[in-house]
């Protein structure tokens, strides 16, 4: 009996976890925004495309990278999330490496989200 109310216990505070990470967290689960610029890379693998978000009156505007897989059947990635920016300076360093508004990131593995900031 114990071991069943501690598995239920468990599964509902994983749920729970994994509901408030989804709500609050998840970057892929950002607003669209208007595109302000799209730049392809040196081999044409991918493209990123930089939205500008409207916030509204009450918060700042903010940057979302979206990383486009060209030559692969793939849905695009959110790889850039930053608050209190309103344009977006993409230059690719070489055919896996961009730099977006400063931010060095290795595609198509890392992100860079301003909440966890180091």
């Amino acid at each position: 009996m114990r071991k069943r109310l501690l598995i239920i216990f468990v599964v509902i505070i994983t749920f729970l976890a994994y509901g408030i990470y989804w709500a609050f967290f998840d970057i892929n689960r950002l607003e669209k925004g208007e595109l302000i610029s799209q730049v392809h890379s040196p081999d044409e693998t991918y493209t990123i495309k930089a939205y500008l978000i409207n916030g509204g009156a009450t918060t700042s505007y903010a940057i979302r990278g979206e990383l486009n897989f060209n030559k692969y059947r793939k849905k695009p990635k959110n790889i850039y999330w930053s608050y209190r920016e309103e344009n977006a300076v993409i230059v690719w360093v070489d055919d896996d490496t961009v730099i977006i508004n400063g931010i060095q990131l290795n595609v198509p593995n890392e992100k860079f989200d301003f909440r966890r900031k180091k």
